[in-house]
């Protein structure tokens, strides 16, 4: 909890009143931003009884009421959906305004517009990675269809009511130490939100990293770095299942290896974080001691202050659901209603490819089947604070925008005019699937709301009180030949463009399944058997965890579920321990190594907060990569490669101790595996040791997490050192700035069941004691119970206060 204290002594201010009146530089003035009248002290908020309010509000068409528990979330009564959604964007905007806005700035390309010159780089890729102009396509299909226009028009109709509420002195305390005022907020503010979450869950590919590999390595070397499939693999969909021959194929053109003529990249992009992943399940109720079905969600994601997350309830005559929501986005991303419960974990996909284009005239036109035709060309304009408008011409091609070219980002690659085919840009509808599962009743329901989504792709998990569960592996992948979209492809030619999309029917899903229970951890979804080529970068370990405690529990309960998502165990480290062991001689370790060998060797793998072979193992692993991959995958000339995936890393080793990466280009003599396990203790040793005398060798100070304020630079207004364990490759998949980030267990009983958390608070204001409240008890596994309330449970204790609105 932090309060802002409400006073500053005269003295102070007297002395520095004419020097904070003025702007220097960057830094806002800061006499307004300490005013009594209009500073930040303004922001503090009681820590007591909040009054009920009664507000007229224009565009209201009847009444609505907003009742909030003792966590302030928000349960929202109204007569209609379009006002349940103008409610919902007012009270959001209320407490997430800054955070809501700042987010579809970094979406758009416009923090410079706020933040200055040093942010111009960000802003001119987010431009050239087309963010508003899918935005604007997305707008065109939420206006044409009735209930997303409603949802999305009343939710920004509801936000501008309460900025038109707003004086320099109640602005949230970020506009006044950055120093600029809210905008009014149009519906493309939320497409810009959804499309920053496509870019955070699908922007991720590799084609760039494999093409400068598939330089250097032959086939056989590069398939054994970055295979399709791993032997350990446990899929969504069970080993074994049998799929129906494809009824579409991708034909292959005749010249199809494409690698071979392409330069190598010195470019490094600026990527999504690849573990941006989560874990979901459903068990049937033939599982469970209530005899209801069990639905868990467990999103992992990057972790921050105000969350991601905003929890609010929405009940109409037409729809009751309560869940997670994202302030920006009307309705419940992740949730249940009276009738079902889903939650979504990434699809891992990659469903982003470049193309090599050939231009002339400069920007004016590009090569395609033979001919010249001309490009499309947009003109960015970003705005400076404090500096010139930049003026950023991207071409757009049959492909997508030309992400690079002779301007951006430099010289440094002799590859330019490369074109980005990327799913997130097409014309699309996510918010309707969410609209839909707001108000699904049964398993028909939740079928066609997922029919119509496309990216980023997610599992969908779904359970519903008449005891139906089911997964889907959910969204539109294109149709690729095998080998498609690894690597740069040319684009003069349509016959490595995408060949249409798999359809609908024929993505893997399961429903009812005879073992009980449906699950994801972003795994693979499929085995090998199936009949279309999925490529992305997936995890491994989490699902195993997951399904071996699953397949052995029984009588299951919501407590033995919450168990499950705090899980530490480690089974990543299971089965790598055995090989460390064997290629250790502990005879020839020294005095000094020996305890730490001690602790290494006798871990039990589970990752707790105070667990010292935790910590011990990670830093191992780390310099054992680095010293296996080191001199091939980072060369002299800076060329850009990717390190396989650590699962695929120790897959090799454990099938074969001498494969040949083994042996250092380096140096003269061969080595062999032995000498670069001993090697990397030894490495693992001499950096832990400082660790342990400093204290902080348990994994919770080792590492432990942040999370930071979304400004990345106010501590004040951060959580930082949180004492927690998990990691990669653990169901608890908590990391140092990453992690769950709403934990949901959904009980369908009769009258539904359930509990959840976020590591947060609902209130946006760092003056609030609803701030921060919720993070050491996320960090110590606590969950809450989501109280889903009726009209008849109006005098119910756990109410603090009331909102009642009335339009004119």
């Amino acid at each position: 909890m932090r309060i802002i204290p409400a006073v500053i002594t005269a003295a102070i201010t007297l002395s520095l009143a004419y020097a904070f009146s003025h702007k220097l530089g960057q830094v806002p003035p800061l006499g307004n931003l300490l005013s009594p009248q209009t500073g930040f002290w303004q922001n503090a908020e009681p820590n007591g009884e909040f009054p009920h309010e009664q507000l007229v509000l224009p565009g209201l068409s009847g009444k609505a009421e907003v009742w909030y528990d003792d966590r302030m979330v928000p349960h929202v009564f109204a007569d209609n959906d379009a006002d349940a959604f103008y409610v919902q964007g007012y009270v959001t905007a209320r407490d997430r305004l800054w955070q809501m806005e700042l987010q579809t700035y970094a979406a758009a390309g416009r923090l410079s517009e706020i933040l200055g010159p040093r942010t111009i780089q960000y802003d001119r890729r987010q431009r050239r990675l087309g963010m508003v102009y899918g935005a604007e396509q997305t707008v065109k299909e939420m206006m044409a269809d009735p209930d997303t226009k409603t949802a999305v028009t009343s939710y920004a109709a509801g936000i501008n009511a309460y900025i038109a509420t707003l004086t320099p002195a109640t602005y949230p305390v970020e506009y006044k130490i950055l120093d600029y005022k809210p905008e009014h907020w149009d519906v493309i503010k939320s497409a810009l939100l959804l499309k920053y979450m496509a870019h955070d869950l699908a922007g991720f590919c590799n084609d760039l990293e494999f093409t400068n590999a598939r330089r250097l390595f032959s086939m056989k070397d590069f398939n054994l770095l970055y295979p399709d499939f791993h032997d350990a693999t446990d899929p969504i969909i069970p080993k074994g299942t049998a799929y129906a021959a494809a009824v579409a194929k991708a034909v292959m053109p005749p010249d199809s290896v494409v690698a071979a003529d392409a330069a190598f990249m010195k470019y490094q992009m600026d990527k999504p974080d690849p573990a941006n992943g989560s874990n979901n399940w459903a068990v049937a109720g033939s599982k469970t001691r209530s005899g209801a079905p069990i639905l868990c969600s467990d999103p992992h994601l990057g972790l921050s202050l105000p969350s991601l997350w905003y929890e609010i309830q929405l009940q109409t005559p037409d729809m009751n659901v309560y869940g997670a929501s994202l302030p920006g986005s009307p309705g419940v991303i992740i949730g249940f209603n009276d009738h079902i419960a889903w939650g979504v974990t990434n699809g891992e996909e990659d469903v982003k490819d470049f193309y090599r284009m050939q231009f002339r005239n400069g920007k004016q036109e590009y090569l395609y089947n033979g001919s010249y035709r001309p490009a499309t060309l947009r003109v960015e304009d970003i705005k400076v604070r404090g500096g010139a408008t930049i003026h950023d011409t991207v071409a757009y091609t049959v492909f997508g925008p030309v992400m690079f070219d002779n301007t951006f980002p430099d010289k440094a690659t002799r590859q330019t005019f490369l074109a980005m085919r990327w799913k997130a840009l097409d014309s699309s509808n996510e918010l309707a699937t969410f609209t839909r599962l707001n108000k699904a009743r049964n398993y028909d329901d939740y079928l066609r709301a997922l029919s119509i989504y496309t990216c980023p792709a997610q599992n969908f998990v779904f359970a519903d009180k008449a005891g139906d569960i089911a997964i889907w592996h959910n969204g539109q992948y294109p149709l690729r030949w095998k080998d498609q979209g690894k690597w740069i492809m040319p684009g003069t030619d349509s016959s490595f463009s995408w060949q249409g999309f798999i359809p609908h029917e024929e993505l893997p899903h399961i429903k009812n399944p005879a073992r009980g229970f449906v699950s994801s951890a972003n795994q693979r979804a499929t085995d090998s058997t199936y009949p279309y080529r999925l490529y992305g970068h997936y995890d491994l370990y989490r699902g195993v965890r997951i399904n071996e405690r699953l397949a052995a529990m029984n009588a299951i309960t919501t407590q033995d579920m919450m168990q499950l998502q705090n899980d530490d165990k480690n089974l990543f480290a299971a089965a790598a321990l055995p090989m460390i062991r064997q290629h250790i001689d502990s005879s020839s370790l020294t005095a000094q190594q020996q305890p730490y060998w001690q602790l290494l060797s006798s871990w039990d793998c589970m990752a707790t907060p105070d667990s010292k072979g935790a910590t011990i193992f990670n830093t191992f692993w780390t310099h054992l990569e680095d010293t296996l991959w080191g001199d091939e995958l980072r060369p002299k000339d800076t060329t850009i490669l990717a390190y396989p995936q650590a699962i695929t890393t120790l897959q090799i080793l454990l099938r074969d101790t001498s494969f040949h990466f083994i042996d250092n280009i380096n140096t003269p003599q061969k080595e062999t595996l032995s000498q670069l396990v001993h090697g990397a203790f030894i490495a693992t040793v001499n950096e832990v040791s400082e660790l342990n005398k400093a204290g902080k060798l348990e994994l919770g100070k080792a590492r432990g997490t942040n999370i930071n304020h979304l400004s990345r630079g106010i501590p004040a207004f951060s959580a930082l050192h949180l004492n927690t364990g998990g990691g990669q490759h653990i169901v608890n998949a908590t990391k140092q700035d990453h992690g769950p980030s709403w934990r949901m267990v959904v009980q369908l009983s009769d009258k539904t069941e359930a509990y959840g958390i976020y590591p947060g608070g609902q209130s946006g204001n760092p003056g609030s004691p609803f701030y921060d409240n919720a993070v050491n008890d996320w960090v110590a596994g606590k969950y809450y119970l989501l109280h889903i309330f009726s009209k008849e449970e109006k005098d119910d204790a756990v109410i603090r206060y009331k909102l009642v609105f009335t339009g004119k």
